[in-house]
């Protein structure tokens, strides 16, 4: 009999347009409240999008507004200050490739 394979979640990073498992990638949300947050648990209510742990990505998300479009919402100056503090956050840790 032939094994089974799991379904394993796609999700597509807003930064570089690839996709790859849900689980490596960081989603950030927008909650009800409307604030732009990442979500490390990825469970938090609201609308979603996901980056890759790559500075490029981030980069490319936030200088372009396309995380902005994906959550359908414009990100105020501070939670876009959060966003790049976490980013770099990553890159000091070693976590992202510059």
């Amino acid at each position: 009999m032939a094994a089974r394979t799991r379904h394993v979640p796609v999700r597509t990073c807003v930064g570089c347009r690839d996709t790859t498992a849900k689980r490596e990638l960081v989603r950030i949300v927008r909650t009800p409240e409307g604030r732009v947050e990442v979500d490390p648990t990825g469970k938090r209510p609201g609308r979603g999008a996901y980056v890759h742990r790559d500075y490029r990505c981030w980069q490319a998300a936030l200088k372009r507004d396309r995380l902005a479009h994906a959550l359908r919402t414009a990100i105020s100056p501070q939670d876009r200050e959060a966003l790049v503090a976490y980013a770099e956050s990553l890159r000091e840790k070693g976590e992202v490739t510059t």
